[in-house]
């Protein structure tokens, strides 16, 4: 499947895990736990809209964030841990790669301050990520 091209909604459920991962992986972050929740939802349900589907996802998310088990929190912790920090050179999805080549093109107080807002959200909030904007707009730490 070509990147930032989605199948349309209603062959979702005929599509193989594969391509269903895809789909999940365009809308969200790469992520093999997040595969492991929700691929079969995909199959399982039809869909009207792929915002009906985000929030079928989001359901489930809602779902493992209200158990008491440990090993739920551990899996939420790993799929929200998927979004790669604020400044990383390292990522995989092509959404996070535009993301992160708009940060750097920044300037260095810009990068600075990011990393010091990710260490301290991430002290704050273990196994999360600071996010500070929608897509498409600029980073202005004054």
């Amino acid at each position: 499947m070509p990147p930032d091209r989605l199948p349309a909604i209603e062959t979702v459920p005929h599509l193989s895990t594969v391509e269903r991962a895809a789909i999940l992986d365009q809308l969200f972050e790469p992520c093999v736990p997040l595969h492991t929740l929700s691929v079969s939802l995909l199959h399982e349900k039809a869909f009207g809209s792929y915002h009906d589907l985000i929030s079928s996802v989001g359901v489930q998310l809602t779902e493992l964030a209200e158990s008491t088990s440990t090993s739920d929190s551990q899996w939420l912790e790993s799929i929200l841990a998927a979004h790669p920090r604020l400044g990383q050179s390292n990522v995989e999805s092509p959404q996070s790669k535009a993301e992160q080549a708009q940060l750097h093109s920044e300037g260095d107080s810009s990068r600075q301050a990011l990393a010091e807002l990710n260490d301290i959200y991430e002290q704050t909030f273990p196994g999360l990520r600071y996010v500070y904007a929608i897509r498409g707009q600029r980073f202005d730490h004054n």
